[in-house]
């Protein structure tokens, strides 16, 4: 069983003390530290200019990553403080020994929900599909025969989870240890805590995609075993248990994206907006005050309202669901999504059935991300030719200049899966409106 004083680590990478909860400043609690170290990253800024649902939107109310990041970090607030309530009833000593407060929990699921999408790539989850793409049937595809099989998963599934935990993580520009987040909200921030190989068919929700690439597998070892994870898998390959509160982590951003999307998709007309209405009642019909709700005349001030009440309502729900369950989550033997056993997963389901048809099945989502699979399809091979041309000593003029692009010093030899993720990860952090930009230089547009 996974035991709550390691899960609660404030470790970060490179320290030579251990950090003790009872010592901390409680006006700049560690935990709290995590948050700021991501909001003022760099990458972190730059979700203001990526795809939440509709890529390159002109639309001022639509979601970016940036706001649907800072909306997921609210409610992951709330589900750790009042989880971290129950946790502390019953674990006394977690209080009395520790000097763990209900707010730390709140804390630490703020912080790994803020940095959840901070390594997705341009143009939502179609970004990670066109990377994959790339190297498993694009011109890409000529680098497997010099890559593992893991690196060339890695590669073939680009997984922006997994690209996260190198951003937060990676030393670069003299940042040893990158933002040097504790230990226990990166364990709370990896929701598929397991290296990209191998797939073993499962029904397990941490095994649904995976966390981490080849090149940071040993440190993400280090935190898996600072947190007292549960092996999953053989000893050949990597796989742990989830940290329990990757669990809320994952309900915040669920709770968001099912009603927040679905917003979004009504105030885009894509979805009708009294049919819209009536799904979320259905929702929130155990709380709802229907006098209140009739004396609100604009249909924009009751969407408002009945958001409201569902982001509550499923907040309740899954701090309820996350307690009852709390010792299968110590035992690693939780296998679902918290909101999958919600007594409202058919609402949800409705919901969510609406978006997909509605707004990311729309003429406008499809015509956007064919647009964002043709500009990473270029950017990638006008980078990975410039980087191969490079350590095969073949550059042109043009090449160096491709290069300059990128910030990273290449000029050690190094190994083609190295150069390869470097060339991801860079294409990776920039924004939609970066990636247009770029592309319309290679295509001699200025």
């Amino acid at each position: 069983m996974m035991q709550w004083e390691q899960l609660l680590s404030l470790r970060r990478q490179g320290d030579i003390n251990k950090r003790l909860r009872i010592e901390q400043d409680e006006t700049r609690l560690g935990f709290e530290v995590d948050y700021d170290r991501v909001i003022f990253s760099s990458a972190f800024r730059s979700l203001q200019d990526k795809t939440q649902v509709i890529p390159l939107s002109k639309t001022s109310f639509v979601h970016t990553r940036l706001t649907h990041s800072l909306e997921v970090s609210v409610v992951g607030r709330s589900l750790g403080r009042k989880a971290g309530k129950s946790i502390l009833e019953k674990h006394p000593h977690l209080k009395t020994v520790h000097g763990h407060k209900i707010n730390d929990f709140g804390a630490i699921v703020a912080a790994a929900a803020l940095a959840h999408d901070i390594g997705n790539p341009p143009f939502g989850h179609s970004g990670e599909k066109a990377i994959g793409s790339y190297f498993s049937s694009g011109n890409g595809k000529r680098f497997k025969t010099q890559l593992t099989e893991n690196e060339y998963q890695d590669l073939i599934e680009f997984e922006g989870n997994a690209n996260g935990f190198k951003i937060l993580t990676e030393s670069k520009n003299g940042l040893v240890g990158g933002l040097r987040l504790s230990y226990a909200t990166l364990g709370a921030f990896m929701k598929y805590p397991k290296e990209s190989l191998p797939k073993i068919p499962t029904q397990h929700i941490a095994d649904k995609k995976y966390g981490v690439f080849q090149s940071e597998k040993d440190f993400f070892k280090e935190v898996a075993q600072e947190l007292g994870l549960l092996s999953r898998g053989e000893s050949s390959f990597l796989s742990y248990s989830r940290h329990p509160l990757a669990y809320l982590v994952e309900a915040a951003d669920d709770i968001c994206y099912t009603i927040i999307d679905f917003e979004d998709g009504i105030n885009l007309g894509l979805i009708e907006e009294e049919f819209a209405l009536e799904y979320l009642i259905k929702l929130v019909k155990e709380s709802i005050n229907t006098k209140k709700y009739a004396n609100l005349k604009k249909a924009s001030d009751r969407l408002a309202y009945l958001r409201s009440l569902a982001i509550n309502t499923l907040i309740e729900e899954a701090t309820s669901i996350f307690n009852v369950n709390e010792e299968l989550i110590l035992n690693g033997e939780f296998s679902e999504a918290l909101l999958s056993k919600s007594k409202y997963k058919a609402q949800i389901n409705d919901i969510i059935k609406i978006s997909i048809e509605k707004v990311y099945k729309s003429t406008e989502v499809i015509d956007k991300e064919i647009v964002g699979y043709t500009i990473l399809n270029t950017l990638l091979d006008s980078f990975t030719s410039s980087i191969e041309n490079y350590y095969n000593n073949t550059s042109n003029h043009y090449d160096l200049l491709i290069l300059k692009n990128i910030d990273k010093n290449f000029t050690e030899k190094t190994t083609v899966y190295y150069y390869l993720m470097e060339c991801c990860n860079f294409i990776s952090c920039l924004t939609d409106g970066n990636a247009l930009e770029v592309f319309q230089k290679i295509k001699g547009n200025l």
